[in-house]
């Protein structure tokens, strides 16, 4: 491309056509990302594949209509049937799939799975039928290593002003995305919103447990005169106390698994609506659990110790 040969530092760069089309297998129908690109798109984009093959060089000469689909694409339109070998409606045009794409998740685009790749050369002279190379939506770049992002891309809109020609006081009427820049910004969200449900969890604990802590003195104080007939027939400090303990760790336990049934219940049905896949992690969930049972322990610690500090006859005097 000519676009590398002018800017230093860019080590590989590809023309993408993208477009949304009906697609169709059987049954099956939903509208699709398609792109039409060339072979160096999936190493400057870092795909890996979960099935089949990548198209080749080959293909994009011959404009072989062949695609390789993304894992969402597989799971709305073959939910039962290996996709590679079929043969996929996209528009009016059919493509064999040669390729399934191994899943990468969300991102700050949207679902990097819903997607289809062709070669670019199919895709124009089969869906669009425009072969000029300016029939193109974006362009995908890759940098060498140890390459400064931020004077790459002042070199690069520097070059579209030029080719553009645009003045001096017209602005930009094209977009840089650097995805190195995107997913520090999305990480730095995301450390913040971390940070903001982590005081908001600190804060509900701390408002559970002085919840069992007044249910527990409460409870102490109504039982008063129990607590002192076990001291005066012979119960130690020690059994007071973990008998209390006990039941306040056996409150905030119920409390802990009833949450956690409740935010799997809220999480796999967001999941369903999002159409995201849900994954239920015993680990973390079991972490949960005993930290209610902590707080329990924590908490229920003090009207504990004031049961088992009663004088067992001023216990029995109490009505």
């Amino acid at each position: 491309m000519v676009l590398g040969e002018q800017i230093a530092g860019i080590a590989a760069v590809t023309p993408v056509r993208s477009l949304s089309m009906s697609t169709i297998y059987l049954e099956n129908a939903r509208s699709t990302p398609v792109s039409g690109t060339l072979p160096v798109y999936f190493s400057i984009n870092q795909w890996k594949l979960a099935g089949g093959r990548f198209f080749n060089d080959a293909d994009q000469r011959s404009g072989s209509a062949v695609c390789v689909i993304g894992n969402t694409v597989r799971q709305e339109l073959f939910p039962n049937t290996p996709p590679v070998g079929a043969r996929l409606r996209i528009g009016r045009a059919s493509c064999e799939v040669i390729g399934l794409l191994a899943a990468k998740g969300q991102a700050g685009m949207g679902d990097q799975d819903d997607t289809i790749l062709m070669p670019l050369s199919a895709l124009q002279r089969r869906l669009t039928g425009r072969n000029s190379s300016h029939d193109i939506t974006q362009i995908s770049i890759s940098a060498h290593d140890g390459t400064n992002s931020v004077a790459l891309i002042e070199e690069i809109s520097l070059l579209m002003r030029q080719r553009r020609n645009l003045q001096a006081n017209q602005d930009n009427n094209f977009n840089i995305f650097d995805t190195r820049q995107i997913a520090e910004t999305l990480g730095s969200t995301t450390q913040l919103m971390t940070m903001l449900l982590t005081a908001v969890a600190g804060i509900s604990l701390l408002v559970g447990g002085i919840g069992i802590m007044n249910i527990m003195l409460v409870s102490v104080t109504e039982r008063t005169h129990e607590i002192g007939i076990r001291l005066a027939i012979g119960a130690t400090a020690g059994e007071v106390l973990l008998q209390f303990l006990v039941e306040a760790v056996t409150l905030s336990c119920i409390g802990g698994l009833a949450g956690i049934l409740l935010a799997l219940g809220l999480c796999f049905g967001l999941a369903q609506v999002i159409k995201v896949p849900f994954n239920f992690n015993l680990q973390i969930n079991l972490i949960a659990f005993l930290f209610s049972a902590a707080v329990g322990i924590l908490f229920g610690y003090t009207p504990a110790r004031r049961a088992a500090r009663l004088n067992p006859i001023d216990a029995l005097r109490h009505e």
